[in-house]
């Protein structure tokens, strides 16, 4: 703060006594801490909102997979198979590229819980760490919020990646040049269902049966076209 004095000459002020002239103006004794910030169950605040920046933090990242694990579902009728309980779980803002934690994610996709973890022990890649911890966490989850009875009892029905925000920058080569940088960064996602796994996750993987392999050689003979017919 300025101090104006007779001669037309400023003088500083200290920083209290600055805070003790805004709270005059707003009403307020000197030295009392101003806006919302001020302490809990205090009866005069001041009228100039001033914590609008301090309190309120941009969110960043992914919003909606987590509200899978909200859903509720209504009660399966008599006879019926039960519905076997899942869990969704992320991890943010990995410092690590989304096409390379493609083929991490990729590589437990359809395993038990306990078999995707040991596997990923042996990957000597950077989101294998990550995604060993996210999947770590989503199995305690299970069992403390989900009402799972076995934690071994899990297997990874969903694991993909997202794409998250990417920091450019630039280095500096020879000759004046320059060369564009891209720090990027990712999100994993990961569901565990109960039960066990199926045999094949990817159906187009299965072996196929002679039968199907014929009515596939059939279909593919009546597509057949003339070239240049009428």
């Amino acid at each position: 703060g300025l101090r104006v004095l007779k001669s037309n000459t400023f003088q500083p002020i200290s920083g209290l006594a600055t805070r003790g002239y805004l709270a005059s103006i707003a009403g307020q004794p000197g030295g009392q801490s101003t806006g919302v910030l001020a302490a809990h169950g205090e009866p005069n605040r001041c009228g100039l909102h001033t914590s609008s920046a301090l309190c309120w933090e941009r969110p960043t990242g992914p919003r909606k997979f987590l509200t899978h694990n909200q859903t509720v579902f209504p009660p399966t009728p008599f006879g019926e198979q039960p519905r076997p309980a899942f869990v969704c779980h992320m991890k943010k803002n990995i410092k690590y590229s989304p096409s390379k934690m493609w083929y991490v994610a990729c590589l437990v996709r359809g395993l038990r819980i306990d078999d995707a973890i040991n596997q990923l022990k042996f990957v000597h890649k950077k989101g294998s760490v990550a995604a060993r911890e996210t999947l770590e966490e989503a199995k305690e989850l299970a069992v403390k919020e989900h009402n799972v009875e076995f934690a071994s009892n899990l297997w990874v029905s969903e694991s993909f990646v997202g794409k998250g925000m990417i920091i450019r920058g630039y280095r500096r080569h020879a000759r004046r040049r320059f060369g564009k940088v891209e720090y990027k960064y990712c999100h994993y996602f990961v569901t565990l269902e109960e039960g066990d796994p199926p045999e094949h996750y990817y159906p187009f993987r299965r072996p196929r049966t002679p039968q199907e392999l014929l009515e596939e050689w059939m279909e593919e003979q009546r597509r057949r076209t003339i070239i240049k017919s009428l």
